[in-house]
């Protein structure tokens, strides 16, 4: 390999998915068609929209022996720098109606606190976030910018949403969140929606037929959501690779055991918007049968990953990656370093890849400590 990978390691976990079996229709039963082009009908009608770009790792796809390898770039989302702005934005302007008297309020690690605060402002409605001890003072003033009023709850993420349930009963607001729980669907459903028009626009951004997508996960929002988008558009299913922090892999040991599975957080990830416990209901209902693969990574590897974009190392262009942008990079590399994996994901010089650069520059200081330290390393 031309390219430095020596600080991109082997994944810390890798399973395949013995309950594997994609299915459109029982995909396109959580997350039907109509709500799928409504939210993409709706979206590209605001005022602010354009596609964010599809780029070519052109480099790495000559390094690592691959057809193409195609990164989303999500960094130039609506000036929020983050797919998220897709969901929650868009679940509040379902959900209020336009009503000006309606009061929004959601639990964040940060970015889609920003989409609910920005959803919010937009329309001219109050916005009511939560934030963990963990969040940092950049993301929280980034959501203050836009007119949220953010609460710090001591504590985890769990925490914070815990009592953003609580105070939004006493209080009547609505609740924005893009996880679900009982009795607690349509708002996740109306944000996964959103995310689906990243598919969309890739539908129409190549004609090349992919044939991997490594999906990051959280409570599993954006990776439902995408998959939901892949069974409404792609006329071909690619192979599903979800990655998670290795201390918050809820996804993979619920597909693991069959059923949802909580993990208990013993250490806060660096890829805050993935570093969950829970699995999202209404995704798990997509996740568990249509993921046929699922690995975690460490921290470790992130710096390098977000130097190496940010010096063109990877590709023609220059791409600025925060920490949750990352790991489906990484987890490509890592295939490379074990030829059983790239045996069993079956990557090899017709693939065509597809990559989530889910997050820009979301949290300056975050991503400056980061490419320091990852200039370092490569």
């Amino acid at each position: 390999m031309s390219i430095d990978h020596s600080h991109i390691k082997k994944f810390s976990s890798f399973i395949k998915n013995k309950n594997y079996s994609f299915s459109r229709e029982k995909i396109l039963n959580v997350l039907d068609k109509s709500a799928i082009d409504k939210a993409y009908n709706t979206i590209s009608n605001w005022e602010t929209y354009a596609p964010t770009p599809l780029l070519n790792l052109n480099k790495l796809s000559k390094d690592l022996g691959l057809k193409h390898i195609f990164y989303k770039d999500e960094s130039k989302r609506f000036g929020l720098k983050s797919f998220k702005a897709l969901g929650g934005a868009y679940a509040v302007d379902q959900v209020s109606s336009r009503n000006k008297n309606v009061v929004v309020a959601t639990a964040t690690a940060g970015n889609h606190g920003k989409s609910v605060a920005w959803g919010a402002k937009r329309l001219g409605i109050a916005c009511k976030i939560f934030i963990s001890e963990f969040v940092s003072d950049t993301r929280a003033d980034e959501m203050r910018k836009l007119g949220a009023d953010v609460v710090q709850v001591k504590g985890n993420y769990e925490n914070s949403l815990n009592e953003c349930i609580k105070q939004s009963k006493k209080n009547g607001w609505e609740i924005v969140q893009d996880v679900a729980w009982e009795n607690y669907l349509t708002v996740p459903k109306l944000t996964m929606a959103g995310y689906s028009v990243m598919i969309e626009e890739i539908s129409k951004q190549t004609d090349q037929y992919i044939t991997h997508i490594f999906l990051q996960a959280g409570v599993g929002g954006m990776a439902s959501g995408v998959i939901a988008g892949v069974a409404r558009y792609f006329k071909r299913i690619p192979k599903i690779i979800v990655i998670e922090p290795e201390n918050a892999d809820c996804v993979l040991k619920s597909i693991d055991a069959g059923e949802l599975t909580k993990v208990e957080i013993e250490k806060e990830s660096i890829m805050g918007g993935m570093s969950c416990g829970d699995v999202s209901t209404v995704a798990w209902e997509i996740l568990k049968n249509s993921a046929k693969y699922c690995l975690t990574i460490s921290d470790n590897a992130i710096p390098a990953a977000v130097a190496l974009l940010a010096e063109k190392r990877l590709s023609d262009e220059k791409i600025i990656a925060g920490e949750c942008a990352v790991p489906g990079l990484i987890a490509l590399i890592s295939a490379f370093k074990n030829k059983n994996y790239l045996s069993k994901l079956n990557l090899n010089s017709e693939s065509k890849v597809l990559l989530f650069g889910c997050e820009g520059l979301t949290d300056k200081d975050m991503y400056n400590k980061l490419l320091h330290e990852g200039l370092k390393k490569i």
